[in-house]
């Protein structure tokens, strides 16, 4: 059973001593972290955040050149969303400020995630970041995840009951337009889904975009995300979750596909195709059935992708339990496995590597905030 706290959140497990975990798998006798997302707690996500959504350089970019002249430093190619090390995670970045921003107005960092926010999302950024996105040989920028994270912004942004978050909504909404028309002019053309545990994976973009339409209003991308999903998933049979992880893997392509269609399938119909498609969830609430990743060098930007993995895992364990009919025999195990994932995870998201502390925040946000699960 999951508890709520103030907010609406309901807490899964939160760090308050940041510890740098051994790379052992988690274990029932692990010592138990907290289970409150506090200001404090939030505070040092937040930190993680205002430390790099500014922050030029180290810098990974995903820039086709045309010419000498394209030959520029970030901030001029994409003055939104130029730090944090690369575009997504600058965008994801963002989003964490807004969603802290919003759910702890008092606390001592929101006024400086406002002020970020404001620096970034001004009308003539924005302008440059979508001509950005129209410039040759960019058809396929940061699709799928960065476009889904940015429409994630846009819906927080949309969901925020503040006139400045409605301004920056706004300001964002030429962005937001062209990022869903992309996707949209995509999605017929793809035939087959993208199964990667990293940056290409469909699933996990389709859950970010799916949570999208319905804050937009979006009835023709939910349509479609809905006919998609069952070209591409809804036959699917056994996924060998044994196989994962991957080495660099930060989601599960098992799970991701399962927390994406518990979004667009009738919670019985859900249920079916669940057992169907992860027929070896245990009935009696075990966590032993999925262990968590171990990581096993944090300053490495691809091994650290582990921790990711284990964060995103706890939070789609979670989804998928969430839509289950009440009394199902497999929802105490993915309560189970997903709290061992959670432990084993958020002691290590300290900021102590920028390799993981420029994204990990991001992902710990998701997770301990309930962002994609539907009360």
């Amino acid at each position: 059973m999951t508890r709520r706290f103030a907010h609406g959140i309901t807490l899964t497990a939160v760090a308050t001593a940041l510890l740098v975990l051994t790379p052992v798998a988690a274990s029932s006798a692990a010592p138990a972290v907290s289970t409150t997302l506090d200001p404090a707690a939030a505070g040092r996500f937040a930190q993680l955040a205002l430390d790099c959504v500014h922050r030029e350089y180290p810098n990974k970019i995903a820039h086709v050149m045309a010419s000498d002249a394209d030959a520029l430093p970030p901030r001029t190619l994409t003055p939104a969303f130029y730090g944090c090390y690369d575009w997504h995670s600058s965008v994801h970045g963002h989003w964490l400020l807004a969603r802290l921003a919003r759910l702890f107005p008092q606390a001592p960092f929101a006024q400086p995630a406002r002020a970020a926010l404001a620096r970034s999302l001004t009308p003539a950024n924005i302008a440059a970041e979508v001509a950005y996105l129209r410039g040759p040989g960019r058809t396929s920028f940061e699709r799928p995840y960065g476009l889904a994270w940015l429409l994630q912004l846009a819906a927080e942004l949309r969901n925020w009951d503040d006139p400045q978050a409605r301004e920056w909504a706004e300001i964002l909404a030429p962005l937001e337009i062209e990022s869903a028309s992309r996707i949209m002019a995509w999605l017929p053309k793809l035939q087959y889904p993208i199964r990667s545990g990293e940056h290409s994976q469909t699933a996990f973009a389709f859950g970010l975009v799916a949570d999208w339409s319905q804050a937009r209003g979006d009835v023709g991308m939910a349509r479609l995300l809905e006919q998609r999903a069952r070209v591409y998933y809804l036959a699917d049979r056994s996924c060998p979750i044994a196989y994962e992880p991957s080495g660099e893997d930060f989601l599960s392509p098992c799970l991701a596909e399962a927390d994406f269609m518990r979004r667009v399938l009738p919670a019985q119909e859900y249920a079916g195709w669940l057992a169907r498609f992860m027929p070896g969830i245990p009935r009696d609430g075990r966590a032993d059935w999925l262990l968590p990743g171990i990581v096993t060098d944090r300053s490495d930007p691809k091994l650290a992708h582990i921790d990711g993995l284990n964060l995103s895992r706890a939070w789609m364990l979670e989804g998928m339990a969430s839509s289950l009919p009440a009394g199902d025999k497999r929802h105490a195990a993915l309560i189970a496995a997903a709290r061992a994932h959670a432990q084993a995870a958020l002691p290590a998201v300290t900021g102590e590597h920028y390799e993981g502390g420029h994204w990990l925040g991001t992902f710990a946000v998701y997770l301990t905030s309930r962002a994609g699960i539907r009360n």
